[in-house]
């Protein structure tokens, strides 16, 4: 357990953007209608089962319609 004291500083940060990230991503997915890649369904499976920073940044690279 002390290790993990250790990391905390790092760890909680990261956590927040982690978060942050999903939350706006979620936000985007289920606010527009229209995507480059896939639909709406597929972008919130991936984003959610990719929850670190993988499957958000894939939609905001791959999915996002730029406006």
């Amino acid at each position: 357990m002390e290790n993990l004291t250790e990391y905390l500083p790092f760890l909680i940060p990261l956590v927040i953007l982690q978060l942050s990230l999903l939350a706006y991503v979620l936000h985007h997915i289920l606010t527009h209608n229209t995507y480059k890649r896939g639909t709406r369904l597929m972008w919130t499976v991936i984003s959610i089962v990719l929850m670190g920073f993988v499957g958000p940044i894939l939609y905001l690279v791959f999915g996002r319609e730029d406006s």
